[in-house]
């Protein structure tokens, strides 16, 4: 009885390590390269209630535990704040644009566009 419980284990282990077989090779992903290191001045610790004040309601936020995403739209571009607990409050830790900046990942012109959107007077 122990004889054919043990062919037993080691036809199973046979047969599964025959299922294993080569290894597949992950598809091939092109990742798009990192964005430029550095900041926009005068961005980076900038609290909440100031960004609204100066870019207005975003187009979309997305919560991730403690961390946010706020996104704002143009028609020619986006650009999404990273927002980080910095004690009681959130405050921008690091932005993005897309289109990209040249010298880092947000692009002044795409900021310079939705900062005098927001503040543009409603008719």
């Amino acid at each position: 009885m122990r004889t054919t419980k043990a062919i037993a284990v080691a036809c199973l282990c046979a047969a599964l390590g025959a299922c294993a077989g080569t290894p597949q090779q992950p598809p091939n992903v092109v990742l798009p390269p990192a964005p430029p290191p550095g900041e926009p001045n005068g961005l980076p610790g900038m609290d909440a209630k100031a960004l609204r004040v100066a870019y207005g309601t975003p187009a979309f936020v997305r919560k991730d535990g403690q961390v946010e995403m706020w996104r704002y739209d143009n028609p020619s571009c986006r650009a999404f704040f990273f927002l980080y607990a910095n004690g009681n409050a959130l405050a921008v830790r690091h932005v993005e644009t897309v289109p990209r900046g040249r010298e880092m990942a947000a692009d002044e012109s795409c900021l310079a566009l939705l900062r005098v959107h927001a503040s543009a007077p409603v008719s």
